[in-house]
């Protein structure tokens, strides 16, 4: 405890310093840090000075407190919400009603009266700094409260108590217990900080990585009109802005993504202090809060804070109304994403898609079921149960015990970088904020499946729906001569996926962007004010909002989907292939059906290159090629690589490379490569004359499968005719691999075929090909089969490895042996025929090994183990192969082997099941009672033995694992219990047949019948009722 210096109370900015986190706490000690070392690089901060930590002991220590709020807080359970509530209200109204030291007071008050220059009374904010707040491994976000536009010594007083206060309130309390602070040893410093005419400018919150997926390459910033509390506390949807950090480095305005918020409300200066609310004009919020220079300028100051720190950061900003005037008034370390476990990826994917109820902005990626809890006031949280989806206003940080406890969160206000988004993230709950009638359109009671796994957009459907969770571990792979790259179509995902370990983007579609972001023919925009059809305009001019030249906004749209891309991957190469719709894709754009033409058969009609020069379609390419400049030249990402689809002569190459050229994209200009696809038996044909126009090729195994075999392959009647891996297919693929390398040119592949099929891959690294670019699931196990294999073949796959030379010279000496040794005894008879047969060539050899070396990576594969914990209804960790998939639904999860139909369920049993005591075993689980039976499952021509345990938990609770297989076993043997969880579903989701996984369930169609055997409750007739045990007491 401090003892009472004048000095101790009062700390100004120039003063203070990075290392005085004790004293001042986080907040205070990064702003004097960077008020002293980088305003003069540039940066603004506001002056402003620190009441310490000191002071804060001092007023608890001088009025008896200490030992009173101690003494509230011992043994508190943060879970009973009603005794939190009554604690932190106690409490609170302790502190406010305390008197304030005198020499506190009178240092603070002559602080304040310097703060004013002139002798006038400043306009401060008064913030709280937690001296525990903002560590590396804790964001302690919005836990104390801030309190705008203060002026008068009265007014500070009161507000600096209020800060005080906060420290205490119910969410500040529940936070510190679960990050495992303990409340007596941290203290409160307050913030004093001139005020920034932000009220009539704008201000917002900036990140430097990506809050989604914690890519570093970019800086994301929202804004919006007026104080910052609105973006803070999500009351407001801000503008969003993505920034390409090596771009501006570089000089480039990169900013790659503008979306325009709604900004309906803004938070202003009221007249006799503090803050009132007001509306903001239509147009206004029509336009974009802050300028490309103001963006440009917050990032630089970004990454200047980033890297004086060492680590990414979360930076709050303002910008003076008046003098056009940035600052920064906040920065702490960023401490969700970029403190993640990046070895392993985790991707979540519905099995199935429901009705859609509403969509809004995915916070997280991950997909969310539950019983929805509309909650409208703090005052109802005691409502709210474990395994539920809040769905409320707006999340602000107040709600955080039940945000914790929640399986999803749905909100109708609020952006990406809110407080409550920025927590959401830590807690690991899929969120959507932003969505409009969230409230009126969910029902209290009815299941919902909120999904964040879907891009930017977070959709809330109706129903509980089944989802699986794909891990893929990222180990220190080996490096691959073959390029091993990445087909992508959502850009959405691409800042996600850049973490895993690829040589670049070998296909990035053009068709995913116009389909999903632009969603508008570009002709329709070109010629808006043409448009015949009414409907069609009008969500035209709803989409384009802001945009007075409609045609800008494909420009920006596409540019954008192509920079997110690009930035994911910025030191490698992204082949970005022009759009390739087919005339009956084109016409399901709005507005598309005015300006294509009907043909019969689409496949084969005016598509890919015929359509850039031709004179109906020219002015809309012009947009794509207006578009590709813009990445490349302004904002810097000259890795992009164009490819030219389906070209099918070399003329059409020479009009289609002088058509770009018209419009500013030349090749060879600015490092400009140009590409041609694969795809047409002639470019196999006439490659030679191809590879004189373009810079490299990329093969479309689909195109070409379905052109050489002339199968249509959406034809289900020929399907069984459509194989990459027919002769035919591969003898031109190998044709025109060694065309393109003697006119010493690149050539990959993209299609289908090498994500389907490991050993097509295998094929293509045995004829030397330059690239594979895959699904990127299947990236990491290719690169292992890719590198066996080189290591197999040789350095470029058709030479031939000393190992099999030595191997061969062996065989072949001994072949001369047996010869010699039967010299004098046989003629040319047909035995010699047989040793002519079993002779064996090097390439046989080779082939052997190879499969033998691939037996030997699968072996091993499956012997690998993950591991699996559970701390919401199973409260246990147990391991499980590798391979295996998995499926999670609220209270359960199966394992399952794919190829084989093995698997494990383990779930919160919802209904016990009819089966006599006397036909179940008693054995042990990791301490735990428990009884094991089987039984058997079929018809009448195969039955498969199902294995059943139940593990008793407690009383009331009770653990069931089913499976069929080997690994049953094995499985229950890892089993270790790790504590106590909650559950979410009941019996009665399981008697009305709700659950559909595999959740063994007895049912029998009547009350005299017997008791039957289902893999789900879902397979249960509808006229039939569930069986529990007390129909076992019924059949005695």
């Amino acid at each position: 405890m401090a003892t009472k210096q004048q000095s101790q109370f009062i700390r100004w900015f120039k003063d203070i310093s990075i290392h005085d986190v004790s004293l001042v706490g986080g907040k205070n000690a990064s702003l004097g840090e960077m008020y002293r070392q980088l305003t003069k690089k540039g940066v603004n901060i506001p002056n402003g000075f620190a009441i310490t930590a000191d002071a804060y002991w001092e007023f608890l220590r001088t009025t008896g407190m200490d030992k009173t709020i101690k003494s509230e807080l011992h043994g508190l359970d943060t879970r009973d919400i009603n005794n939190l509530e009554k604690t932190g209200k106690k409490i609170r109204a302790m502190i406010l009603a305390a008197p304030f030291p005198k020499e506190i007071e009178k240092q603070v008050l002559l602080a304040y009266k310097i703060l004013g220059k002139n002798g006038k009374r400043a306009s401060v904010a008064v913030r709280s700094s937690a001296t525990a707040e903002d560590l590396p491994d804790a964001s302690f976000a919005g836990q104390q409260e801030t309190y705008l536009n203060i002026f008068g010594q009265k007014e500070l007083l009161v507000a600096v108590k209020k800060c005080i206060a906060s420290l205490f309130t119910d969410r500040a309390i529940s936070y510190r217990e679960t990050k495992g602070f303990q409340h007596h040893k941290v203290a409160l410093s307050v913030t004093i900080q001139e005020m920034v005419r932000s009220d009539i400018g704008s201000s917002g919150v900036l990140f430097t990585v990506d809050t989604e997926s914690g890519f570093s390459g970019v800086v994301l910033i929202n804004s919006s009109y007026g104080l910052g509390e609105y973006v803070v506390k999500g009351r407001v949807t801000p503008d969003q802005f993505y920034v390409f950090k090596e771009g501006v480095a570089k000089g480039k305005k990169a900013v790659i993504s503008k979306i325009l918020g709604t900004k309906e409300v803004k938070l202003v200066y009221g007249k006799s202090g503090g803050t009132k609310q007001e509306k903001v004009k239509q147009g206004a919020r029509n336009s974009f809060s802050i300028s490309d220079d103001d963006i440009v300028t917050l990032t630089k100051w970004a990454m200047i804070i980033e890297k004086h720190y060492g680590c990414p950061q979360d930076i709050e900003w303002v910008k003076d109304g008046k003098t056009g005037k940035l600052y920064i008034v906040q920065a702490r370390p960023e401490t969700v994403k970029s403190l993640g476990n990046h070895s392993v990826i985790e991707r979540y994917h519905l099995k199935k898609q429901g009705k859609e109820l509403l969509r809004g902005v995915s916070v997280g990626q991950k997909i969310g079921v539950g019983k929805v809890r509309v909650i409208d006031t703090p005052a109802k949280m005691k409502q709210f149960k474990p395994g539920e989806v809040l769905v409320t206003r707006i999340t602000d940080p107040d709600w955080e015990p039940i945000m914790r406890i929640a399986s999803a969160i749905v909100t109708e206000q609020g952006g990406k970088t809110s407080h409550a988004a920025i927590v959401s993230r830590e807690l690991g709950v899929p969120c959507i904020v932003g969505a409009k009638k969230a409230r009126s359109i969910c029902k209290t009671g009815s299941p919902v499946t909120v999904s964040c796994a879907e891009g930017d957009e977070g959709v809330v459907y109706k129903g509980a729906l089944p989802f699986e969770v794909k891990k893929t571990t990222i180990t220190n792979l080996p490096k691959t001569k073959t390029k091993i790259m990445m087909n992508i179509g959502d850009p959405d995902n691409a800042f996600a996926l850049s973490a895993l370990p690829h040589d670049g983007i070998g296909l990035a579609r053009e068709e995913f962007i116009f389909s999903n972001f632009i969603r508008i023919h570009p002709l329709a925009l070109i010629h808006y004010h043409k448009l015949k059809d009414k409907k069609a305009k009008k969500k035209i001019a709803d989409m384009t909002r802001g945009y007075k030249k409609k045609s800008d906004y494909c420009v920006d749209k596409l540019a954008e989907g192509i920079a997110r891309i690009a930035v994911a991957t910025y030191d490698k190469p992204v082949i970005i292939r022009l759009s390739d719709f087919k005339t009956n894709e084109y016409a399901t754009l709005i507005g598309g059906k005015e300006f294509e033409p009907k043909e019969e058969n689409p496949m084969l009609g005016w598509r890919g290159a015929s359509r850039y020069y031709s004179k109906e379609y020219k002015e809309a390419f012009r947009l794509e090629c207006e578009a590709i400049k813009k990445v490349r030249d302004d904002w810097g990402l000259t890795n992009v690589i164009v490819m030219v689809p389906f070209c099918r002569t070399p003329e059409e190459g020479k009009k289609v490379l002088k058509t770009m050229a018209s419009f500013g994209l030349k090749q060879g200009e600015n490092g400009l490569q140009v590409y041609v696809m694969c795809e047409i038996p002639s470019n196999v044909v006439l490659a030679d004359d191809f590879a004189k126009l373009f810079d490299g090729f990329s093969i479309g195994s689909n195109d070409l499968t379905q052109l050489v075999l002339g199968v249509d392959r959406d034809s289900a009647s020929v399907s069984h005719v459509y194989d990459e891996n027919n002769e035919a297919v591969k003898t031109l693929i190998r044709q025109v691999i060694k065309t393109v390398h003697k006119h010493k040119k690149k050539i990959g592949i993209c299609g289908q075929a090498p994500s389907d099929y490991p050993k097509f891959a295998e094929f293509l690294v045995r004829e030397g090909i330059d690239s594979i670019s895959l699904n990127p699931d299947t990236v990491v196990e290719t690169k292992k089969r890719v590198a066996a294999l080189e290591k197999t073949l040789g350095r470029k796959g058709n030479k031939t490895h000393k190992p099999f030379l030595g191997l061969v010279v062996a065989l072949g000496m001994m072949a001369a042996g047996i010869m010699a040794l039967g010299a004098g005894c046989v003629g040319p008879t047909d035995d010699i025929v047989m040793q002519t047969n079993n002779y064996v060539s090097p390439s046989q050899i080779r082939e052997r090994a190879i499969e033998k070396i691939t037996e030997q990576k699968e072996e091993e594969l499956a012997k690998h183990q993950s591991v699996f914990e559970d701390n919401t209804f199973a409260d246990l960790t147990l391991s499980y192969p590798s391979t295996w998939a998995t499926k999670r639904w609220p209270n359960g999860i199966v394992f399952e082997n794919k190829q084989t139909g093995e698997y494990v369920s383990l779930f919160q049993q919802l209904v016990d099941h009819p089966v006599a005591e006397d036909k179940k075993e008693r054995i042990a689980i990791a301490g735990k009672d428990a009884w094991k039976f089987q039984d058997t499952i079929g018809g009448i021509d195969t039955t498969s033995t199902i294995m059943i345990v139940e593990i008793s938990k407690d009383e009331d609770s009770v653990l069931e694992l089913n499976g069929n297989g080997e690994e049953f076993q094995r499985i229950l043997d890892s089993i270790i219990f790790v504590g106590d969880g909650n559950d979410s579903w009941n019996h009665w989701d399981v008697r009305e047949k709700r659950v559909c996984v595999q959740m063994i369930t007895y049912a029998k169609a009547s009350d005299d019948a017997s008791c039957q055997l289902f893999s789900t409750p879902c397979d249960v007739p509808d006229s039939w009722q569930v069986c529990d045990s007390s129909d076992l007491e019924a059949e005695e």
